[in-house]
């Protein structure tokens, strides 16, 4: 490369990564101030000069936090929600990804619009009309009233996502399976769900965000039985009109974070990867 080039692209490459590095700080901020407070002394919370930093950390917002009587059952019935979520949400827009991407009928186009259109309803509107179902259903109060809304609403976004990785798999692929012996379910399960486990992985990281932090669903359909509420609900111990315990709720926010971390590190790799090279037509 031209060495002038070089020296004409440099600034505006620093000045790019700067941009990065200042974007990535302001995100991070309230997750660092998050975790800080968590560990400040009640005094240095509710002080009128906060100060980005603590010579005292305490770990007494935390044994709060642990030592509330439903604290573990409200984290056991977040993962469960959670889990039952990303698989099943999952499964069923793989499954209905290659349907409308592999198949030809009648009104395919209607329906993948019809996908878009419901991405666009707010979830505030449909929390009502969800509220009677549930109901008329016998779901209240229970976790599947919580678990069906939310593979409901992932549903959506998964399938449109999906279909770009199943339609990058060259159909060539398929036909030299069948011509091998390979039945459509061998297929389907050992040949282009493996192909496609990025597009998974991605799609598995909005469903498991969405339902882990729920606080809409689990509020409206979580009504008198408390050993059915999930994670946030236990944010609502600590929050008192007259006297909240911001040491408490961000303690407990904190230990709420560390799924989705743990979570992240997981799929890491799956997430960032792509099909290039992976198949070849």
């Amino acid at each position: 490369m031209n060495p002038l080039r070089a020296r004409v692209r440099r600034p505006g490459r620093l000045a790019a990564e700067a941009s990065a590095l200042l974007i990535a700080l302001v995100v991070a901020f309230p997750l660092y101030w998050m975790v800080l407070s968590a560990f400040k002394p009640a005094g240095e919370i509710e002080s009128s000069e906060p100060r980005p930093w603590t010579l005292a950390p305490s770990l007494d917002s935390f044994r709060r936090v642990f030592g509330q009587q439903e604290f573990g059952r409200y984290f056991l019935n977040s993962l469960i929600v959670a889990g039952c979520v990303v698989i099943a949400s999952a499964l069923i827009a793989f499954l209905a990804a290659t349907a409308v991407t592999r198949f030809r009928f009648r009104l395919r186009t209607t329906l993948l619009i019809m996908f878009l259109v419901a991405q666009m309803v707010p979830v505030e509107a449909l929390t009502i009309p969800l509220f009677f179902l549930m109901r008329d259903a016998g779901q209240l109060n229970t976790l599947g009233s919580l678990i069906l809304p939310h593979i409901a609403f992932s549903l959506p976004f998964a399938i449109w996502m999906l279909r770009g990785f199943v339609k990058a798999v060259p159909e060539a692929l398929e036909e030299a399976a069948y011509i091998d012996g390979a039945s459509r379910a061998r297929f389907l399960w050992q040949i282009l769900f493996p192909l496609v486990l990025p597009g998974l992985v991605a799609t598995s990281v909005f469903s498991f965000i969405s339902a882990w932090n729920d606080f809409l669903f689990a509020k409206s359909f979580i009504i008198s039985d408390t050993s059915q509420s999930t994670l946030p609900m236990a944010l609502l111990v600590f929050y008192k009109p007259d006297d909240p315990d911001w040491g408490g709720v961000m303690a407990a926010s904190t230990v709420m974070t560390i799924p989705v971390l743990i979570f992240f590190v997981l799929v890491q790799r799956r997430l960032v990867s792509g099909l290039g090279g992976a198949v070849k037509d």
